[in-house]
């Protein structure tokens, strides 16, 4: 049988020492996420991040740099691999309606974060936020 690992993206979108994320239902609970999804058929990786984060947030933004790549084996045995990215916000469409499953997007402090970390979907949103802010990030040239 071949392995065939899911190929995702995310954002860590930075403001004002907050950042944005989603409050999603998933699996009957509801879990806090950076922006992320699937990357679609005929599309780049920075398409699908820019697109997630406006799917799911209703925030417009720029990709700034690649903070890295992950590999992640969920609890059902699915592999996934994440590409997740930074950005600044550009603009919002508050009325812009969200993808099903999202609750609200909202910006939270990193210590809202922490203290909400059972919440977090999988250990790479702690992840993925601590190297934002602790490791070298990579131009987005990185991506071919």
């Amino acid at each position: 049988m071949r392995f065939l690992p899911h190929v995702t993206v995310a954002t860590i979108v930075e403001h004002q020492s907050r950042f944005l994320m989603v409050e999603e239902k998933r699996d009957g609970r509801i879990v806090l996420n950076q922006p992320a999804g699937h990357l679609e058929a005929n599309e780049t990786l920075l398409q699908a991040a820019t697109r997630e984060t406006l799917e799911e947030t209703g925030w417009h933004v720029e990709l700034q740099t690649v903070i890295g790549i992950y590999l992640f084996q969920a609890a059902n045995g699915e592999t996934y691999q994440r590409v997740c990215f930074s950005a600044k916000p550009t603009s919002h469409d508050a009325d812009r309606p969200l993808d099903e499953g999202i609750i609200r997007a909202r910006w939270m402090s990193l210590d809202e974060i922490v203290d909400n970390s059972a919440q977090l979907r999988s250990y790479l949103v702690a992840d993925c936020i601590r190297d934002h802010l602790n490791k070298p990030h990579y131009s987005l040239d990185l991506i071919r």
